[in-house]
């Protein structure tokens, strides 16, 4: 096919990622379920406050628990590219930011099934496996650009790529995401087994891991990121009052595709093991302990341990038949990339966001609650509500708590769990705080034990209950 029709048609990796877009947006409602966690509030605004002041804040800005405390803002670079987008185009271009990222994580796979070798059509096979065990973490924050960069140091390792491709990777993704520790893991893997059969390459893979070590130095915090995210990553206590690093609920609806992508990979593994391909195996097992351990870490299943099962696949396939006709189709799709299309198809998704509503879902937020609550005060509400509170007020609403686990530490969620579960001794420490008013979900428990102790709703709708003390 020549270069320039080439150009016209979309090959599968592109037509899944333009349906990825789509399907995120729209069927997903991505325009409002990538705001069901209401963290990519204050990155929001965080962002912005980066970009007004010209510089990172090293105390807390937003509650009034921890004013003034120490704070690493540790995905500083996510959040001023989304608070750039949202300077332009509201939270429409946050989510269309994110939806586009996950688009293109979607392209990457597929680069990635090729560059491993994979079966043009068990790729194909497995793209809704993909899809619905990361859909899970579909959210408006800074962890769906670290799987991109996942994606890459990947990608890199597998084509052989020098260090220098790979501290660029892993020196952007200290200043988006925490995770850029995999980095490390993956060149790793490269260095001690090397190519297939367990062949180290020494020479080329010990540079690529001490860039992967290195490069993410290059942060405003230096080395005391590595202290931090390791402090936190370690941090037993806190973790297991975090509710995404707790093992997924495999008996939840819709978890079937999940768990056949987490056997798929665990056997892909396995198959890599026998082929010699012990790089492939390490990661395997890596990221299945991980994803069993936290469901956070099972979209790493779908992108890296599926891409690694099909190319350990396609070596046991017995068919010549079927594996001639898939290289058949690969051979066509390869002459194709459709890049003519890409502004095209960004351009509808845009237009066609611009009708829906998009933004933090009203019936998870307190979005029309939020007009009735009194000027200054101290005003208690949950975590979920917290990132809200800071992105309406545009961060100058002080709250209680927000998702900022990392900074409010295990003693203060120690406490706060035994506050809104009304357990002995929460009337004490919520006295504490002198709130002048409680915004709170409708089915909250401690709704009725402030009532117990003098407060009374002053507003109330289908999502949140607004109280305060009698006669106030």
């Amino acid at each position: 096919m020549r270069a320039s029709i080439a150009w016209l048609f979309p090959d599968v990796a592109l037509l899944a990622a333009a349906v990825t877009l789509f399907y995120c947006l729209f069927l997903f409602q991505g325009y409002q379920k990538l705001f069901r966690d209401s963290d990519a509030g204050w990155h929001i605004r965080n962002g912005e406050a980066i970009l007004a002041s010209g510089r990172l804040p090293h105390t807390d800005p937003y509650s009034f628990t921890k004013t003034g405390q120490p704070w690493f803002a540790w995905e500083w670079a996510a959040d001023v590219a989304v608070g750039a987008v949202h300077r332009v185009a509201g939270l429409r271009g946050v989510a269309f930011f994110y939806s586009l990222a996950i688009a293109a994580g979607v392209w990457m796979w597929f680069r990635l099934h090729w560059v491993m070798g994979g079966n043009f059509l068990i790729a194909c096979a497995m793209a809704p496996l993909l899809l619905s065990t990361c859909n899970i973490h579909w959210l408006a924050r800074p962890h769906v650009l670290g799987w991109l960069l996942l994606l890459g140091i990947v990608w890199w390792c597998e084509r052989g790529g020098g260090p220098w491709g790979a501290a660029a990777i892993a020196a952007v993704w200290a200043n988006i995401h925490g995770s850029f520790f995999l980095a490390a893991v993956v060149a790793g893997a490269y260095l001690l087994w090397g190519r297939p059969g367990g062949r180290p390459q020494i020479w080329r893979s010990a540079p690529l891991l001490l860039a992967t070590v290195l490069a993410p130095l290059l942060n405003p915090y230096g080395w005391r990121l590595y202290q931090h995210v390791f402090r936190y990553l370690t941090d037993s206590e806190l973790l297991s009052r975090i509710g995404e690093f707790q093992s997924f609920d495999f008996h939840a609806a819709g978890a079937g595709q999940i768990i056949a992508a987490l056997i798929i990979g665990i056997a892909g593994g396995t198959l890599a093991l026998v082929l010699g391909r012990f790089h492939h195996f390490f990661l395997a097992m890596v990221f299945s302990v991980l994803a069993l351990r936290s469901a956070r870490a099972l979209p790493l299943v779908a992108l890296v341990l599926l891409p690694i099962a099909n190319a350990a696949i396609t070596a046991f396939v017995p068919s010549k038949r079927f594996l001639a006709y898939a290289d058949r189709l690969r051979s066509l799709d390869a002459q194709m990339n459709g890049w003519a299309l890409v502004p095209v198809i960004a351009l509808a998704a845009y237009a066609l966001l611009r009708i829906v509503p998009a933004g933090f879902p009203p019936d998870q937020f307190p979005v029309a609650a939020y007009s009735h609550l009194a000027p200054g005060g101290r005003l208690f509400a949950p975590d979920k509500f917290g990132g809200y509170l800071i992105y309406r007020s545009n961060g100058a609403r002080k709250v209680f708590f927000d998702g900022r686990s990392d900074f409010y530490g295990a003693e203060f969620l120690k406490q706060y769990g035994r506050l809104v579960q009304v357990r002995p001794g929460w009337q004490e420490y919520w006295n504490q705080f002198h709130f002048s008013q409680a915004l709170l979900p409708r089915d909250a428990p401690l709704i009725p034990a402030l009532e117990g102790i003098g407060w009374q709703p002053i507003y109330q709708d289908g999502t949140a209950v607004l109280l305060a003390p009698r006669g106030t």
